[in-house]
């Protein structure tokens, strides 16, 4: 009989467990952010956990998880429901976020070893290709990962927590700015010179560029917001 030797087993992959509850708000914040689960929805504890195979202990944890994110609201004796979305805060989120990229923008070309800005480069490729087949949830997670790997080239640990619970609450929005065609085409050409800015570690351009970027994604963003109530109106 075969047996495995001691140093084979050494090399095997481990198997990946996940806390059910971390699953699930993975799987809610996706359908949040893309849109399948609109603002004032009710999350229906049964139906949803039918849906995603799992009890509603974990399910009531992914709710409060999210609920920490601004995604979910939990209502007294009413259950969970879909965030809806606040201009106001929006606006004031996007501006701190607005000044931390410019200091991630600055700090990374100081900093990032050329691995990390290897890595970036080929996000964006990625992330091209995606728009070029116009899969927006691929092209959103790429988008994403290039921002995080850019806050983790800044070498700022407080900086990158930061970054990560502030875009936690606008990662909605950051999506919603996609859903224009022309915006999400303008995002592309934007991201390009933010490589070329990271790729020539040129500091003051790459301040500038992340800056001008979110500014242009928050004034698409609260432009629809504002246009909505008139579209239902009509």
């Amino acid at each position: 009989m075969r047996t495995d030797s001691p140093s084979s087993l050494a090399v095997m992959t481990p198997i990946e467990r996940r806390p059910l509850h971390e699953a699930a708000i993975d799987r809610l914040r996706d359908l949040i952010v893309q849109g399948d689960l609109q603002p004032g929805s009710r999350l229906n504890e049964r139906v949803l956990a039918g849906q995603l195979a799992i009890s509603r202990t974990p399910l009531r944890e992914a709710f409060k998880l999210l609920a920490a994110e601004g995604l979910v609201e939990l209502l007294p004796n009413r259950g969970a429901v879909v965030a809806p979305v606040d201009a106001g805060r929006i606006r004031e989120t996007l501006a701190v976020m607005g000044a931390l990229e410019a200091l991630i923008g600055e700090l990374a070309c100081a900093r990032a070893p050329d691995s990390a800005i290897a890595e970036i480069r080929a996000l964006h490729f990625e992330m091209c290709a995606a728009h070029a087949r116009r899969d927006l949830a691929a092209y959103f997670r790429h988008n994403q990962a290039i921002h995080l790997k850019l806050a983790e080239a800044a070498g700022n640990a407080v900086l990158v927590q930061t970054y990560r619970q502030l875009n936690a609450n606008v990662r909605r929005v950051r999506y919603m700015a996609n859903l224009s065609p022309e915006r999400w085409d303008a995002a592309v050409r934007e991201h390009d010179a933010i490589l070329a800015a990271l790729a020539a570690r040129d500091g003051a351009r790459l301040k500038a560029l992340l800056s001008d970027h979110l500014a242009q994604k928050t004034a698409s963003v609260l432009a629809a917001l504002a246009d909505a109530p008139a579209k239902a109106a009509a």
